[in-house]
């Protein structure tokens, strides 16, 4: 790191004002100051560092937390070399300077400088991502919100049911299906379906292609005996659920809507290495990430947006680390005990783990490894996570030979059942 950059920068960012340190690359503090979240003031730091350095903005090293935002597109964009950091590291680094727990902006913009001219190898070089890449992490993120949300409202609308209408609950786990809102909306109450006919029901089910239930066999559920409640409890629990109901069904087409713009750009992405060729790599490894068994469009667009990085690199081991794949092993004197790793990025241990669950279902060798480890004890969660291990194994082994998923290959049969 002394030989590579004459000047360090650390940068403490917050929400409004920001604080930076200027060291040498011998770690002496040259200068330092406030900064305002806006385009005059960071453009303006841009020019003070190299006013204060001389230095062309490739020999400045810029220590930080935060991996992306503003900050760090405007510094990337003037081809300074960004490096970001775990808060969780930089709170052990912070010791170094004081064993007292005491903390100030200024104090962390030292240590972030301090410590990416001691260690760098604790530090994460960041790039330039493709234009696609960012846009569908936030549909990405979207989607998950979005999805949030559906959950949080359908809890709601069952809590609701189960105050006087349990019976309509049983007909499906999915309260937020869009079938099941028009059902309740002709049903509403048990009452109103003493009176509902086979036919309306039919309709609703044939319009959305519901065929694990016949019409009769909705009515005979929707007649059961119901609760006997106080009244009103009727009307308060209908007059709500008529709410969420309405926020359901918006949700429900934000959703569709971000599904639809998670497959274009995925396309977009696949399509751009065509017509260029000798793009980045997640542009040419979309085709390899959709044949691999099991993974879906969220699934894939988690892993091209969250993980471009070590896709690109083929890092198998930092993919296991980044999904919770990889366990944690804690050894001390004699004792020595394996747990599962905790400290993963959400949305890529969220994908891993739906990509194993779809592979168990649909692809035999994954099914079979699956039962094996349920049959040596291991719990369902634990096996998927081992097949997860595995398929990111054999995807890293097709990226790094640019072939697509291939289950009747003999080299990636005993890949994924090893």
């Amino acid at each position: 790191m002394n030989e590579s950059f004459r000047w360090i920068v650390g940068i403490d960012w917050a929400k409004e004002l920001h604080t930076v340190t200027l060291q040498d690359n011998e770690g002496r503090s040259v200068a330092e100051r406030k900064l305002a979240h806006s385009g005059a003031d960071l453009a303006a730091f841009c020019s003070w560092l190299i006013e204060k350095t001389g230095a062309e903005p490739g020999e400045i090293a810029v220590a930080i937390e935060t991996p992306r935002g503003p900050i760090v597109d405007m510094l990337l964009e003037r081809s300074f070399k960004v490096f970001s950091i775990n808060p969780k590291q930089l709170d052990r680094f912070r010791d170094r300077f004081t064993v007292a727990g005491a903390k100030d902006d200024s104090r962390d913009a030292k240590v972030l400088a301090h410590s990416l001219c001691s260690d760098p190898q604790a530090f994460r070089l960041l790039r330039i991502e493709d234009a696609l890449v960012i846009e569908l992490r936030g549909w990405l993120r979207i989607h998950d919100e979005f999805t949030q949300d559906r959950t949080r409202l359908s809890n709601r609308m069952g809590d609701q049911l189960w105050r006087y209408y349990p019976q309509i609950g049983d007909l499906t786990d999915d309260l937020a299906a869009t079938w099941f809102l028009d059902l309740w909306e002709l049903v509403p109450t048990p009452g109103e379906a003493a009176r509902l006919s086979e036919k309306k029901v039919a309709r609703i089910l044939k319009s959305h292609r519901i065929r694990r239930f016949a019409a009769d066999e909705v009515v005979q559920i929707l007649r059961r005996q119901p609760l006997a409640v106080a009244p009103g409890t009727t009307e308060a629990a209908t007059a709500y659920i008529r709410s969420v109901v309405a926020r359901l069904r918006v949700v429900n087409e934000q959703l569709k809507e971000a599904d639809r713009r998670l497959e274009e750009i995925t396309t977009a992405i696949e399509a751009k290495a065509e017509v260029e060729p000798g793009q980045i790599c997640e542009q040419r490894d979309v085709a390899i990430l959709r044949s691999m068994p099991g993974l879906g469009r969220t699934s894939v667009a988690a892993l091209l947006s969250e993980a471009s990085e070590p896709l690109r690199r083929r890092e198998y081991s930092v993919l296991r680390l980044l999904t919770g794949a990889a366990p944690v092993t804690r050894r001390s004197g004699k004792s020595r005990y394996v747990v599962r790793r905790l400290a993963c990025h959400r949305r890529l241990r969220n994908a891993l783990y739906y990509w194993a669950h779809s592979a168990v279902q649909h692809d035999p060798v994954s099914r079979k490894r699956y039962e094996a480890l349920r049959q040596r004890g291991h719990g369902k969660a634990r096996a998927l996570r081992s097949v997860g291990d595995r398929l990111l194994y054999v995807l890293c082994t097709c990226l790094q030979r640019q072939t697509l998923y291939d289950p009747n290959v003999k080299s990636t049969q005993s890949a994924l059942a090893a």
